[in-house]
């Protein structure tokens, strides 16, 4: 899955918190939020007003713990496992790790292999 085709699933799936995420998208998807939420601070610095970057936030807010979800769906964990992030240190490590590694292959509990299915949107 290349960026573009990630992005644009992720926010065709803005709130969908069922189904599985393949790495590449969640990774893709994760530096698209990044470059934007810097960017947005880039013009905020620039205006004065810190008002781009909370709308960027807030509008990001629900996709990213989407696919969060549907990353953790996809290695065969509940979607409530991304609640760990509350549990300080030891939230980077785990999170980190499981949202490196490849998900389960063929279908699980969540759905089926986003490996099978047509990358497009």
């Amino acid at each position: 899955m290349d960026f573009m085709t990630a992005v644009r699933h992720v926010f065709a799936n803005y709130a969908n918190f069922s189904g599985r995420a393949r790495r590449s998208e969640f990774w893709w998807w994760t530096l698209f939020a990044f470059i934007l939420a810097i960017v947005a601070q880039i013009i905020d610095a620039a205006i004065g007003i810190p008002i781009l970057y909370v709308v960027v936030s807030l509008g990001l807010l629900i996709p990213n713990i989407a696919v969060s979800v549907r990353r953790m769906h996809d290695i065969g964990r509940s979607g409530w496992w991304v609640l760990i992030f509350l549990i300080p240190i030891v939230n980077i490590i785990m999170l980190l790790v499981w949202f490196t590694q490849r998900g389960t292959v063929g279908p699980n509990e969540f759905g089926g292999d986003p490996y099978d299915a047509p990358v497009g949107v």
